[in-house]
């Protein structure tokens, strides 16, 4: 059960940030600034692939990220050099989330043509892609993941069944009805918490 007071981010929120904990407190941010003046929320401006989280660590109570991983490159050459953008989200991820903060996630995945459609997809997901982050020996820690996270949902999800987090019956019962009669799912869910 989680408890709805708290302070919420969605990274990549556009003009309709998401809150699937039901948080009390909302922040969003995105790339583009021009929806700051129409937001009844807040909002700040942040390129997440190229600059850290904008706020303090072990602020958030939880973080969700709708639509929006399969956006960050895995990699890209700035001044000559390497570097890992998405490793880099995911440590940020975790060092704003308070321990035992929740990252809920929810994206096109492979094998869906989904992930492929778009694109401005650059990082393919799949089933396995958030082993690298749990664990106290999760192979990102090799690319500079300081962080660790423990996998508390990975689900093939219909996008619209996942805006919520609630597991009710019913959401249960419709996701099948669902699958049954449109196909299977084109969405991974991540629910990941922090350890820290």
């Amino acid at each position: 059960m989680v408890d709805h007071a708290g302070t919420h981010l969605d990274i990549g929120c556009g003009m309709s940030p998401r809150n699937p904990y039901d948080r009390t407190d909302l922040v969003g941010i995105d790339l583009h600034a021009g929806f700051a003046s129409e937001s009844p929320f807040r909002y700040v401006q942040a390129n997440l692939s190229l600059s850290p989280i904008p706020f303090e660590s072990d602020t958030f109570d939880s973080i969700s990220a709708f639509d929006f991983i399969e956006h960050v490159p895995r990699q890209v050459v700035i001044d000559g050099d390497i570097a890992l953008p998405f490793i880099r989200l995911m440590n940020e991820i975790w060092r704003v989330l308070k321990p035992g903060g929740l990252f809920y996630a929810v994206t096109p995945a492979y094998p869906s043509p989904a992930a492929f459609q778009d694109p401005t997809h650059v990082n393919i997901i799949t089933i396995k892609t958030h082993d690298y982050f749990c664990g106290t020996r999760g192979f990102a820690k090799n690319y500079g993941f300081n962080g660790e996270f423990e996998a508390l949902r990975v689900k093939w999800v219909t996008e619209k069944n996942a805006y919520k987090a609630d597991e009710s019956w019913r959401k249960t019962l419709r996701a099948w009805h669902r699958r049954l009669t449109r196909g299977r799912p084109t969405h991974l869910l991540w629910e990941l918490r922090a350890v820290k």
